[in-house]
C-alpha cells in the first residue's frame, strides 16, 4: 500500500478540486510512491503529532488543516511550521491535508456535525459553483450510441438523482482532409458531408481527464471535434455548510445547552435570544461568519459555526440565533470521520493493509483554552 493508494481513497470522499482556490491541500510533505506503515489521522499537524506518528510507526499523517498554508521561503526552524516540516522530513513522515476539499464534500465536515446533532433532511447550505462543465461533440449517427455510453461510463451525464443524461441533435457535418489525412469516412482532398449527432453532456470537473480519454478512444474520426465549457451551475451536493432539522423543536436555551454538551465545548457564544423555537439548524465547521446571510436566507432558526467577531453578532438582526462553539470544537469530529472512512475502505477493498494501521490521534491540538 503506497501513499498514492491511500490518498486516492481519500479523494473519493474529498476530491482536491473541491477545495477553495486560496487553500493548500493534498500531499504537502513526502512522496506518493512511499510504502505506508501506518496512517495517523489528526485535525492539525504539530511537533507532538509527528512524535505521536513516530510512536505508532505511522509514516503518513492525514491532517485536516494544512501545516503549510502559504509559501515557505526558508526552512531553518524559526517557526512552528518549519519545526514540524523539518521533523517530518528527518523522520521520513509524509503529511497530507484535506481542509476545504472535505469542507465541500457532501459527506464531509458539516455532514459530520449534522450526524452528531442528529439532524434530518439535510441539504447543502451554500452549493458550490465552478464544478460543473459541459462537453459537446459531433459523432457519425451510427457511432453515437457507442460514444455516448463511453462518456457515461467515464462519469459524464449525471444530474442530481439522474444519470445517463444527454442532449442530442441530428445535423450534418462537413470536412475535407488534406494530403496527410486518413479520413474514416469520405476521401482525402474531397469535400464530405456526413449525418452526425451533436451530443452534449454535463460532468464534474474531476472527471474531465477520463471523459476526454474515453471520447478519443471511442470516437471513430481521426480528428475529434469537441468543446468543453465551464458553467455557472451550482452543484446541489457539493458546497459549504449544511442545513437540517431536529427531530423535535427546542427552546433557545435548551438547544444551546444541548449544543454545548453534544459538541463538547466549554463555551458557546451566542446572539441575543429572540424567543422562537429551534427546529431548523444550519451548521458550518470552522470560521463561518461569511455564511450568516445564507443561513438567514435558508430560514434557519439557528446557525452554528465558529470565529464570529463582535460585529458579526449584529447580523442576526432578530431573525436568527447565532451560536459560536469554537473553531476546534466545530471540527473536532472530522478526524473520527476520516478514521471511520479509511477503516471501512481498507476492510472492504484493501484487506492486505490492516484497518488497525489507521490510528486516531489522541492529542488535542486546540490552541485555545478556557479558564
Amino acid at each position: 500500500m503506497t501513499i498514492k493508494n491511500i490518498t486516492d481513497y481519500i479523494e473519493e470522499l474529498a476530491p482536491l478540486h473541491y477545495a477553495e482556490s486560496f487553500d493548500n491541500v493534498g500531499l504537502l510533505v513526502g512522496n506518493y510512491q512511499t510504502k505506508v506503515t501506518g496512517v495517523l489521522v489528526t485535525l492539525d499537524t504539530l511537533e507532538d503529532t509527528v512524535d505521536e506518528a513516530i510512536a505508532n510507526n505511522c509514516n503518513l499523517i492525514v491532517s485536516f488543516h494544512p501545516i503549510i498554508f502559504s509559501g515557505l521561503k526558508k526552512l531553518n526552524g524559526n517557526s512552528y511550521v518549519e519545526h514540524v516540516v523539518l521533523k517530518a522530513i528527518k523522520n521520513d513522515i509524509a503529511i497530507y491535508a484535506t481542509h476545504t476539499a472535505l469542507d465541500n464534500s457532501k459527506n464531509g465536515v458539516s455532514a459530520k456535525i449534522c450526524k452528531v446533532l442528529g439532524l434530518k433532511n439535510t441539504q447543502i447550505l451554500i452549493p458550490k459553483k465552478g464544478i460543473i462543465k459541459k462537453l459537446t461533440t459531433y459523432v457519425p449517427s451510427k457511432n453515437a450510441d457507442e460514444v455516448r455510453k463511453s462518456l457515461f461510463k467515464a462519469g459524464a451525464g449525471n444530474i442530481g438523482n439522474y444519470d445517463h443524461c444527454s442532449f442530442n441533435i441530428l445535423g450534418e457535418g462537413t470536412y475535407r482532409g488534406n494530403e496527410n489525412s486518413n479520413p474514416t469516412l469520405g476521401e482525402k482532398g474531397k469535400n464530405h458531408t456526413e449525418k452526425e449527432i451533436q451530443i452534449s453532456v454535463v460532468f464534474e470537473s474531476k472527471n474531465e481527464a477520463n471523459i476526454i480519454k474515453a471520447l478519443y478512444k471511442n470516437h471513430p474520426y481521426e480528428e475529434v471535434a469537441f468543446e468543453i465549457v465551464a458553467t455557472d451551475n451550482v452543484h446541489q451536493y457539493i458546497g459549504m455548510g449544511m442545513i437540517g432539522e431536529l427531530s423535535s423543536e427546542m427552546d433557545e436555551k435548551q438547544f444551546l445547552q444541548f449544543l454545548k454538551k453534544t459538541m463538547k465545548t466549554d463555551c458557546v457564544r451566542h446572539s441575543k435570544f429572540i424567543h422562537k423555537k429551534i427546529k431548523k439548524v444550519a451548521v458550518l465547521g470552522g470560521a463561518g461568519s461569511f455564511a450568516i446571510p445564507n443561513a438567514i436566507k435558508a430560514k434557519a432558526d439557528v446557525y452554528v459555526s465558529a470565529d464570529f467577531k463582535y460585529h458579526d453578532f449584529f447580523k442576526a438582526e432578530n431573525s436568527i440565533l447565532l451560536a459560536d462553539i469554537g473553531h476546534y470544537e466545530s471540527e473536532q469530529f472530522t478526524k473520527n470521520l476520516l478514521v471511520d472512512y479509511l477503516t471501512e475502505k481498507f476492510t472492504n477493498f484493501a484487506p492486505t493493509f490492516p484497518a488497525g494501521r489507521v490510528v486516531l490521534s489522541e492529542k488535542s491540538t486546540n490552541p485555545i483554552h478556557y479558564l
